[in-house]
């Protein structure tokens, strides 16, 4: 139990739903949703769409989506890909020719085709109740009247607005400035695109005026992107992957996503005696800092398009896991693990998870990657594309380098627990490449450390980055020191590392316990 002298949140316990994400209006919204009759999917892509007015920096109809959802009574946790494809006009010998050996994540190449529009629409009519035009109301009727910006997100419009380009400025400024806290903003030409997908479906949003919108933007910047590309988009079902942890079962979505990332981090753990470790302490932290730097070379080495990832198996086989946790010395740094990403793989998401009354449970995540996507809106509707193409490589040959009608790696990655054939846990945690270990840490904190969902996702966060340690400033000085003696390039992040929230269903009890990430201007609310 936490001590309530001092200042922090408390988990939120409910009986009857729950939402917990990173903005209270979408929380509020998802649980309106659930009280006027609609489950778990309902509320959570409700809540989602609107996520793209309250945090429009980070997400948006013109992003991609993965989500889990496990049904009531079923033992089954279905896996949607929503994620876009490459045009297939697309042609990396093109782009190396011009001298670059990295996708320009503020230009049209690394646009991929937005799949989080139809993979909302096939949730909503495969597994929903209330139907899209239900569904869509709440997001349309905060996009036509605004949402007041919150702190957080007042603090990432400021950092991140010099990407916006041509008519996105005009979208997504307010006279030429930034909104600041309590500014209201509004995009009612995206309310009118979200009243035509209620209408007619995901082809109003592929085909037609949209489309057209879209592509006629596109082209204009030097993209590639054809009428075409939009009208086959399409969300495909995915087999979930899974590794056991201290009694727990870890449920992942499958490449193009990095949760094969996640789960191998945690294979690596198994080898060591984390409990007996200070949770705050050097041993841990060096460890875990270690193990990223070895999970991330094999993550660039091998994740891409599932139809391009050819050692998945090798990826998560426990006897690798030994042998790379052989490589961890408790007083050395590895020098060279040969990490290089040849792509840009941060940074900016929304997760939302959503548990209603029969358990159904919903884990999805939604992004348009940077801060403000690629910068460019589209010219008529102001949709703000995302650059999830800048997470390519332009290495020849490789699984992942850029290629038509192919998806990228992908670090967005929602999860769930499962134990004794239940699901128990719906979470995520965001950050860009920083998901995967927080995804580690967070599971390690609540099953090594016995931390409760709340303080799980407040500890203080670490992460090899590019030949940097980062340690949050809620780390002893003593351990950054003590880093920095054995080889730590030790720094502290110019950001919080990621955001967090997470649902444990107690089936014995009958209660919803939800955390939310104090990183983000979120919240868990149930009723």
């Amino acid at each position: 139990m936490r001590d309530f002298q001092i200042p922090n949140r408390s988990m939120v316990c409910a009986a009857n739903g729950m939402c917990a994400t990173s903005h209270p209006i979408a929380a509020q919204t998802a649980i309106k949703i659930l009280n006027q009759g609609g489950n778990a999917v309902d509320a959570a892509v409700s809540a989602a769409i609107l996520l793209g007015f309250c945090e429009p920096q980070s997400t948006g109809i013109g992003g991609d989506c993965f989500a889990l959802i496990n049904s009531p009574g079923s033992e089954e946790i279905l896996s949607i890909n929503g994620s876009g494809r490459a045009p297939k006009g697309i042609d990396a010998e093109k782009i190396r020719s011009e001298g670059r050996n990295i996708i320009d994540p503020n230009h049209p190449e690394a646009v991929t085709i937005p799949g989080a529009v139809d993979a909302f629409c096939t949730m909503v009519n495969n597994h929903g109740q209330l139907g899209l035009e239900a569904v869509l109301e709440p997001a349309i009727q905060y996009a036509e009247e605004g949402v007041p910006v919150s702190p957080r997100v007042a603090r990432d419009w400021l950092n991140d607005q010099s990407v916006l380009k041509g008519k996105a400025s005009q979208f997504y400024l307010q006279n030429g400035k930034v909104p600041k806290v309590g500014d209201v903003f509004r995009a009612p030409m995206q309310a009118e695109v979200l009243k035509k997908i209620a209408k007619h479906g995901r082809s109003a949003f592929y085909e037609g005026e949209i489309a057209q919108d879209m592509v006629d933007t596109l082209q204009a910047h030097g993209g590639v992107h054809t009428l075409s590309d939009f009208a086959n988009a399409k969300a495909d079902y995915t087999h979930v992957i899974s590794n056991d942890y201290r009694g727990y079962e870890i449920i992942e979505q499958p490449p193009n996503g990095q949760g094969a990332m996640a789960l191998l981090i945690l294979n690596i753990l198994k080898n060591f005696n984390l409990e007996a470790m200070n949770p705050l302490g050097i041993e841990r932290t060096h460890l875990e800092l270690e193990i990223a730097k070895i999970a991330m070379h094999a993550r660039n080495r091998i994740i891409a398009d599932p139809d391009y990832t050819q050692e998945l198996d090798h990826m998560l086989d426990l006897n690798v896991a030994t042998q790379l946790a052989g490589q961890v010395k408790p007083n050395q740094v590895i020098a060279d693990v040969g990490y290089t990403t040849h792509s840009a793989l941060h940074k900016d998401t929304i997760y939302i998870t959503v548990v209603d009354s029969n358990s159904m449970s919903v884990s999805l995540i939604y992004s348009i990657f940077h801060g403000f996507g690629s910068g460019i809106a589209s010219d008529k509707y102001g949709i703000l594309f995302h650059n999830r193409g800048a997470g390519f490589n332009l290495i020849p040959d490789h699984p992942n380098e850029i290629a038509p009608q192919k998806r990228p790696l992908h670090t967005i990655i929602p999860a769930m627990v499962r134990k004794d054939g239940k699901v128990i846990m719906s979470f995520g945690v965001m950050g860009g490449q920083y998901q995967a270990v927080g995804h580690a840490r967070f599971l390690t904190n609540m099953f090594d450390y016995e931390m409760d969902i709340q303080q799980a996702l407040d500890f203080p966060r670490c992460f090899y980055d590019v030949g940097l340690s980062l340690l949050e400033k809620g780390f002893p000085s003593d351990i950054r020191q003590k880093l920095a003696n054995i080889g730590h390039q030790v720094a502290i992040p110019q950001d919080p590392l990621g955001g967090g929230q997470g649902i444990h269903i107690d089936h014995q009890r009958g209660v919803l316990i939800g955390g939310s990430d104090p990183r983000k201007d979120g919240c868990a609310l149930g009723y």
